[in-house]
């Protein structure tokens, strides 16, 4: 079993999805999709009196959202950053009430948030993404209470940043650890196989 923590509006986690679905489909691991909100990416607007500190954080904002803009080009992904990003905690706390697979509403977070700059922490757009996959609305308060927990037990198994994934007692941060990632499962089945 993979473990996937992912945030929708997480630039990263939305340019890993497509590619961890076909690590799945390739090695026809199971994957338990789980929510991590963190912050989103932010660029410091530019001040005539910046710090050098200042200045470096703003220019790897920047490089940061370029890379991300260059990966979803690669991919022939539409992604849009706004100057003020909206949150996700609705739509996240909404994954985990999901039962059954979950990947079509994942897409249609992910396609609202990045290309329509869609407030993904407004209930009411949630229900109608929900509604769109043929899926009811969640009682929102125990979801918003299973959107925490699921958060503090992550947290205390080191997760910090999503995507993030779990697998075989590792830790790793990033769709990069995808290769890695391909050849741990590879291994194990090997050693199940006692070969």
């Amino acid at each position: 079993m993979l473990t996937v923590f992912l945030d929708f509006k997480s630039p990263a986690s939305f340019l890993a999805l497509e590619p961890t679905l076909a690590l799945a489909r390739d090695t026809g691991v199971q994957i338990d999709w789980r929510p991590f909100s963190v912050r989103p990416l932010s660029i410091p607007a530019e001040k005539a009196d910046e710090t050098v500190g200042e200045r470096h954080r703003r220019v790897r904002a920047i490089a940061r959202r370029d890379t991300h803009l260059h990966y979803a080009a690669v991919q022939g992904r539409d992604m849009h950053f706004s100057d003020k990003p909206a949150g996700s905690d609705a739509a996240l706390a909404a994954l985990t009430t999901i039962e059954g697979d979950p990947v079509p509403y994942m897409r249609a977070a992910f396609e609202a948030y990045w290309t329509g700059q869609t407030d993904l922490d407004d209930e009411a757009v949630v229900t109608a993404l929900l509604s769109a996959q043929g899926i009811a609305p969640p009682d929102w308060n125990a979801a918003h209470a299973q959107l925490v927990s699921i958060r503090t037990r992550a947290e205390e198994t080191g997760i910090f940043e999503s995507p993030s994934y779990h697998i075989a007692d590792q830790l790793f941060v990033g769709r990069e650890h995808l290769p890695w990632i391909r050849s741990l499962i590879a291994e194990t089945r090997l050693e199940n196989r006692g070969l």
